[in-house]
């Protein structure tokens, strides 16, 4: 266990959002989240649908879980929540950490009606940021299914850049595999 690490930020502010990390109860306001979503995250996060997005309890755990494994350093999984209306409008997370190199993976949604609002290029400067100088990693990667334009273009302004194709990486709920498209940030290459 890394002790630099006690004292990182559970809160990153941005101009329109708090990311920070999960609290007990947080459940239910991720389960509506969920829900609110399902149509969409069924295909892009179906691992996450299956634990956490059945019910509200099965979502409290999933929180819990989240709770455990930051302290844990085994994952930083944190809520996105409206300035506006405190309402929880996205998830994100730097998971797979390896900390032998260190590198992590990152993950994200938002609520589809704040999809291309730029909160979410907001939102993945700062965990990149967090990721960089607090929890000082040296690489970050992104996955994405190959038609999903959106995520790609997000991450790019963000400063991922793409390193190539993962054939057959990942099977859809339906059976069928995919390909996935891999980007990386290292961080030499980040700006601050």
């Amino acid at each position: 266990m890394r002790h630099q690490l006690f004292n990182v930020d559970t809160a990153l502010l941005t101009t329109r959002c708090v990311v920070r990390r999960f609290r007990e109860h947080d459940g239910k306001a991720f389960y509506k989240l969920l829900d609110n979503n399902r149509d969409y995250l069924l295909d892009h996060f179906p691992y996450l649908m299956a634990e956490a997005g059945k019910s509200r309890k099965g979502a409290e755990i999933f929180v819990r879980e989240c709770i455990a494994e930051w302290l844990l350093q085994q994952r930083y999984a944190m809520g996105v929540w409206s300035n506006e209306t405190t309402e929880l409008i996205g998830f994100v997370q730097v998971f797979s950490i390896d900390w032998a190199v260190p590198s992590g993976e990152l993950g994200f949604f938002i609520d589809r009606e704040f999809i291309r609002q730029g909160i979410m290029t907001e939102v993945l400067a700062r965990v990149v940021r967090f990721a960089f100088l607090q929890l000082e990693l040296e690489k970050l990667v992104v996955k994405t299914l190959v038609d999903n334009y959106a995520s790609q273009r997000l991450i790019r302004r963000v400063g991922f850049s793409r390193e190539g194709d993962l054939r057959g990486e990942y099977r859809l709920p339906s059976g069928t595999l995919v390909d996935l498209m891999r980007f990386g940030f290292v961080r030499e290459t980040y700006g601050e």
